[in-house]
C-alpha cells in the first residue's frame, strides 16, 4: 500500500471497477440484442443514431468525433450502411471535394424501427429503476461529468 491509498481511495477504484463491469455488461446485452433480434450491430446503430439525431448531413470528421471512433472506423461502417441504401454521401454546397453524410429515407424508417427495438430493451435493463433512482443516477453522472473537464 502506497502513501497516497486510503480506505477512500480504494473505495473509489471499487466502484470504478462495478462500473466498468456494469457497462460492458449492459454494451454486451445490447451487442447481442442487435445482431440477433435485430439483423444489425451496436456500431451500425451508433452511426445510424447520429446522423438521425443531426439536423443535417455531416462530414465524417464529425461523425467519427461524435461517436469517439477513427475515421477509418466510421467510414468502414458508413459503407456498408451506403451499399445497403440506408445511408448516402452528398457533396458539401460550399466545396465539391467534401463529401457529407445523411441517413437516407429507407435508412430513416430503419433506423427508426431500431430505436424503439433498442429503447425497449434499454427500459428492461433499466426495469428495476424507479424515478427517485434515475434522479439520483443523473445527479451522480452530471457531478463525475463536471469533475472530469
Amino acid at each position: 500500500m502506497n502513501d497516497h491509498t486510503t480506505p477512500l481511495t480504494r473505495r473509489r477504484l471499487r466502484t470504478w471497477l462495478r462500473i466498468l463491469r456494469l457497462t460492458r455488461r449492459a454494451e454486451n446485452h445490447l451487442r447481442e440484442f442487435l445482431r440477433s433480434e435485430c439483423d444489425t450491430t451496436l456500431p451500425r446503430f451508433d452511426v445510424m443514431a447520429a446522423l438521425h439525431r443531426a439536423e443535417k448531413p455531416m462530414k465524417m470528421s464529425e461523425l467519427s468525433e461524435r461517436l469517439l471512433v477513427s475515421n477509418g472506423n466510421a467510414t468502414t461502417v458508413v459503407d456498408r450502411l451506403e451499399r445497403e441504401g440506408l445511408v448516402q454521401r452528398v457533396a458539401s454546397e460550399s466545396d465539391r471535394r467534401v463529401k457529407h453524410v445523411t441517413l437516407s429515407d429507407a435508412g430513416r424508417a430503419r433506423f427508426e424501427v431500431l430505436a424503439r427495438a433498442h429503447e425497449a430493451e434499454v427500459d428492461k435493463l433499466f426495469a428495476t429503476l424507479g424515478h427517485e433512482e434515475l434522479d439520483m443516477m443523473r445527479t451522480i453522472i452530471r457531478r463525475m461529468e463536471g469533475a472530469s473537464q
